[in-house]
C-alpha cells in the first residue's frame, strides 16, 4: 500500500535552503533511517509528514488510510495532568477502560505502602469493565511497555518529571497511540533512544521488528539504526540520496558516490577551461548554434563550480602532560538515603585508559562522575587527584551561559586563541570553524543553535580547556553521525584518560577498554572487555544459571591499578582474574593457545583498523573486497575474543 509521496518539497530558514525539491514515496512495511549533519532539516522533515510545519513549496500526499504518529526529541504534554491522563489521552472506551484499570491498581498499591486500606472496589468495577470491552490483550502490551520504560507512580504530575522520564513517558504514549490506531500507521521517530538505558534500547529493538508497523526515524545510536531499518536516506547539500542496507555499506556507497562526483567534476572542469575560452572569443551577435553552446556552457560551469562538502570535524588539541600519579579512589562509600550508590569503592587509574560505564538509569553512574571531580562529596573513604590532572566534563547539562550571546562571544569568554598540538596557535574564529561553524554561524546567537550544534560548542569549549583526562557522560545524545565518526577517530588516538557514560553501544564497542557495571546497591563490576563482550557473557551465564566468573572484577577488595592491557583491548591483571573456589591449573597447551590469541588478536585488529582507515582513498572496485575483508575479521575477531576470555579464566 501506497502511506506518502513528496514532491518537489522545499524549505528554508534565511537565505540557505535546508532541502530544495526533495521528492520522495513512502510504502507500507518500509523501514527508514534519516541521517545528516546537524542543522540540515531532518527534524524538520519530519515534523512536516506529521503536519507541524509547513513547507515554502512542493507538496505532500498522506493516503487517507493512514495515521502518521511523530515521537520528538523535546515532547510536549499537558503539564497540568498526571502521567496516567497523558498517556492514556485518547476517549476511546477500550482506552479509557485500561486507564480506570490502572488508576485503580496504581491508587491501590499506594495505600498498601502507607499502610492505608483499600475497599477494593474500584478495582473490582475496572475488572468488569475491562471483562465487557474484552481489553485485555491490549493491556497486557501497555503493562509491557511501561514496565520495560520503568513508568510507576502514575498519579504523578508531568510537571514534576525529569527530562528523561518526560522521554520515556512519551515514548509510552507514541506506542500505545500507534498500538490502538488502526493498523495503517507511519511512525516517524526522533532520536528515540536518546535517555534510554541499553536494556530499554534493546527491548524498543526488538518491539518495533515484532510490530506491523511502517517506520521513519533520527538516530545517532548505529546498532539501533541497523536493527530496526533497512534503508538510509541522507540529506546533504539540499538534496536526498537514497541507500538499500545497512550502516556499513551506506559507507561505502556514500564514498563511491563522492569519488564518482569528483571525477564528474574535473571533467567539467576541464570542459569549463575551454568552454571559458570559447566564450570569450565569440561576438556579441551568436547564430542559434552558438547559443545552444551557450546555454551548455552555464551548465558545464555549475557543474563545475560544485563543491563536494564531506567536512569532517578536525580535533588536533594540545594536552597537558600526565604525571605518574592520576586518581586513586579508596574505600569510597556514597548513599542517599537508603539507596547506596557506592560501597568500599576502590581504583587506581592508568595513563591512557579508557574506561565505559554503564547501569541501569537511576544506579548513580554521573554521582560516581561527579564524586571523582569533586563535585559532590562522597560519604566516605579517601580520593586523591594527581596534580597534574586537568578533567574535561562534558555533561549532559550542556552549554552553560548567563545571558544569551552570539556564538564567537561565547568562545571568547574562555580565550582568544588555542595552543594546537604540533605547535603555534589558532583564533577562536578559525577553531570555530574547524567544528564546522563558518564565519555566517559564529555570529549567529546560542538560544538560535539546534541541539546537536550547541553539542558541538560544549565539545570545542572543553577541549580547550586542554584537558588531561576526558569525562564525558552521554556525549552522543543529539550529536549528527558525521561529528560522531571524527570525534571516535579523536578518541581512539587521545594519550590522556577517558571515562565515558553512554547508552550508544557502538560508541562504547569502538572506545572502551574495560568496562564499569553499576548493578545496584552499591555493586560495581570490573568487566574487562568491552560492552558487546559483556551481553554475550551475561546471555552465557543466563544459560547456565550461575555466575562463572564469581567474582570478576567487585571493587570492594580491588587494591591495584591495571598496567597490563591485552593487545585485544581486554585488561590483564590478577584484579580481573576470576576467583573461583576451584579453578584448575591450565595445561601447556592452554597457556600456548591464549598466549597465540593475543598475538592473533592484535594483528587482525592492526590490519581491521589499516582497512577502516583506508576506505575513503581506494578506487570503487577495491572497497567491496575490502568491506568483506572487513566482515570476514570482525567474526574471527569475536570468536577469538570469546575463545580468550574462556582461558583466561583458566591462564
Amino acid at each position: 500500500m501506497h502511506y506518502v509521496t513528496v514532491e518537489n518539497l522545499t524549505k528554508a530558514y534565511g537565505i540557505v535552503p535546508l532541502f530544495n525539491n526533495i521528492s520522495f514515496h513512502v510504502n507500507e512495511g518500509d523501514k527508514i533511517a534519516l541521517v545528516a549533519r546537524n542543522g540540515v532539516g531532518k527534524s524538520t522533515l519530519l515534523r512536516i509528514l506529521a503536519g507541524k510545519e509547513t513547507p515554502d513549496a512542493g507538496t505532500v500526499w498522506i493516503s487517507k488510510d493512514v495515521t502518521v504518529a511523530l515521537f520528538e526529541q523535546d515532547p510536549k504534554f499537558d503539564e497540568d495532568r498526571t502521567i496516567l491522563e497523558n498517556i492514556f489521552h485518547t476517549e476511546n472506551p477500550v482506552i479509557t477502560a485500561i486507564r480506570d484499570y490502572e488508576a485503580a491498581v496504581d491508587a491501590a498499591e499506594e495505600a498498601a505502602a502507607e499502610g492505608r486500606e483499600d475497599d477494593g472496589q474500584s478495582i473490582s468495577d475496572a475488572l468488569a469493565r475491562m471483562d465487557d470491552l474484552d481489553a485485555w490483550s491490549f493491556e497486557s502490551k501497555v503493562k509491557e511497555i511501561m514496565d520495560k520504560l520503568n513508568i510507576h507512580h502514575l498519579h504523578q504530575p508531568v510537571a514534576n518529571l525529569s527530562g528523561g522520564q518526560r522521554k520515556r513517558v512519551a515514548l509510552a504514549q507514541t506506542l500505545i497511540d500507534i498500538g490502538f490506531e488502526h493498523q495503517h500507521t507511519l511512525l516517524i521517530m526522533d532520536e528515540p533512544t536518546n535517555h534510554l538505558d541499553v536494556e530499554m534500547i534493546e527491548w524498543l529493538e526488538h518491539y518495533l521488528n515484532g510490530e506491523n508497523i511502517t517506520l521513519m526515524l533520527v538516530t545517532h545510536d548505529r546498532y539501533f539504526l541497523d536493527a530496526v531499518s533497512e534503508e538510509i536516506w541522507e540529506m546533504e547539500r539540499s538534496e536526498l540520496y537514497s541507500y538499500k542496507g545497512d550502516y556499513a555499506n551506506y559507507l561505502e556507497k556514500k564514498t563511491a558516490r563522492i569519488e564518482s562526483e569528483l571525477s564528474s567534476i574535473d571533467k567539467a572542469k576541464n570542459t569549463y577551461r575551454k568552454e571559458l575560452e570559447w566564450m570569450r572569443k565569440q561576438p556579441k551577435a551568436r547564430t542559434t548554434k552558438s547559443k545552444s553552446r551557450q546555454d551548455n556552457f552555464y551548465e558545464v560551469e555549475a557543474q563545475a563550480k560544485k563543491k563536494i562538502e564531506d567536512a569532517q570535524l578536525q580535533l588536533e588539541v594540545k594536552m597537558t602532560r600526565l604525571g605518574g600519579k592520576i586518581a586513586e579512589l579508596k574505600k569510597v562509600n556514597k548513599s542517599y538515603g537508603d539507596k547506596v550508590i557506592m560501597k568500599g569503592f576502590e581504583y587506581t587509574f592508568s595513563r591512557g585508559e579508557r574506561i565505559g560505564v554503564i547501569g541501569k538509569n537511576g544506579v548513580g553512574k554521573t554521582t560516581f562522575l561527579n564524586i571523582l571531580q569533586g563535585l559532590e562529596k562522597p560519604d566516605g573513604g579517601k580520593i586523591n587527584i594527581g596534580d597534574t590532572v586537568v578533567f574535561g566534563n562534558f555533561s549532559q547539562q550542556g552549554l552553560e551561559f548567563k545571558e544569551d550571546m552570539r556564538v564567537i562571544e561565547y568562545v571568547k569568554t574562555f580565550a582568544e586563541t588555542f595552543p594546537l598540538a604540533k605547535g603555534g596557535s589558532m583564533s577562536a574564529s578559525q577553531f570555530l570553524e574547524l567544528f564546522l561553524f563558518p564565519g555566517d554561524k559564529q555570529h549567529t546567537y546560542l538560544s538560535s543553535l539546534s541541539g546537536g550544534e550547541k553539542k558541538r560548542l560544549q565539545l570545542l569549549v572543553i577541549l580547550f580547556m586542554n584537558p588531561n583526562f576526558l569525562i564525558l557522560d552521554e556525549p552522543t545524545n543529539d550529536l549528527d553521525l558525521p561529528t560522531l565518526g571524527v570525534l571516535e577517530n579523536f578518541l581512539s588516538e587521545y594519550q590522556g584518560c577517558v571515562l565515558i557514560v553512554s547508552h550508544d553501544r557502538y560508541f562504547m564497542d569502538r572506545l572502551v577498554d574495560h568496562l564499569f557495571v553499576f548493578e545496584g546497591d552499591g555493586e560495581i563490576r570490573d568487566f574487562p572487555g568491552n560492552y558487546t563482550l559483556y551481553r554475550e557473557w551475561l546471555k552465557a551465564n543466563e544459560k547456565k544459571g550461575k555466575d562463572k566468573w564469581g567474582e570478576l572484577g567487585k571493587m570492594k577488595s580491588r587494591g591495584a591499578s591495571t598496567e597490563v592491557v591485552a593487545s585485544s583491548g581486554l585488561p590483564v591483571t590478577g584484579n580481573h582474574k576470576p576467583v573461583t573456589g576451584n579453578q584448575r591449573k591450565p595445561s601447556y597447551n592452554e597457556k600456548r593457545e591464549f598466549e597465540n590469541l593475543e598475538k592473533e588478536i592484535a594483528i587482525l585488529e592492526a590490519e581491521k583498523n589499516k582497512l577502516e582507515e583506508s576506505l575513503g582513498n581506494m578506487p570503487f572496485e577495491e572497497i567491496q573486497k575490502a568491506s568483506l575483508r572487513i566482515g570476514e575479521i570482525a567474526t574471527l575477531l569475536s570468536d577469538k575474543e570469546t575463545r580468550w576470555l574462556e582461558l583466561s579464566e583458566i591462564v
